[in-house]
């Protein structure tokens, strides 16, 4: 069963620092000629799934270029692991404000994000939240809020999905469905499995 819904949804992408090293041996063409052949070095060892640097109780803000907050977030504890290039972070949560000042908050006891940070995956009484405000367009488009214990979005193509069941509240409407898929710049929402709704008039001027 499908069910067809239009909102705004924007989701500001996640700026954490990455670390990068490398080591490189250098050597003179003298050392090459007088010192005899050494037996090829060994080779290097997998990289296993060990986190390689930490944060803890940390908050990393990010600001445009008047000096006004885009976006923060919060967590008790971060790992980044290099052999999957990923960051895990407990108890996160997230603030952004898009161009018009409109904000969006996120939540859950876990949450893991690519080194890019273009997809960003909520575990555990994940929870979305976008206030209610005025879209690009000047219409007033009412507050919204995903709510699952998971959601994945996809920064760069303005997508959020979710394999287990959400709930879903716009307004005064409610929906709950199995699974959801939802495609901000094509405005649809799809909704799968058992889905139930309940829409409510607006009220009378």
């Amino acid at each position: 069963m499908m069910k067809l819904l239009r909102t705004g949804w924007e989701l500001l992408s996640l700026y954490l620092p990455l670390v990068l090293m490398g080591v490189l041996a250098l050597g003179t063409y003298w050392l090459v000629r007088s010192t005899p052949q050494l037996p090829p070095p060994a080779p290097q060892s997998l990289v296993g799934h060990e986190p390689d640097y930490f944060m803890r109780k940390f908050s990393v803000k990010t600001f445009d270029d008047a000096g006004r907050l885009k976006s923060e977030v919060v967590g008790t504890d971060a790992r980044h692991f290099p052999d999957t290039d990923t960051l895990e972070i407990d108890f996160v949560r997230i603030r952004s404000f898009d161009q018009g000042n409109r904000l969006t908050t996120a939540s859950a006891r876990h949450a893991v994000t690519n080194g890019e940070a273009s997809e960003v995956q909520l575990f555990g009484d994940a929870r979305v939240v976008r206030e209610a405000g005025l879209d690009q367009a000047g219409l007033l488009q009412p507050r919204g809020e995903f709510r699952g214990e998971f959601l994945h979005a996809f920064m760069n193509t303005e997508r959020i999905k979710s394999h287990k069941p959400v709930e879903l509240i716009r307004g005064k409407d409610r929906f709950t469905a199995d699974t959801m898929d939802f495609d901000n710049p094509e405005g649809v929402m799809q909704l799968k499995g058992h889905v139930r709704g309940t829409l409510q008039p607006d009220a009378a001027k």
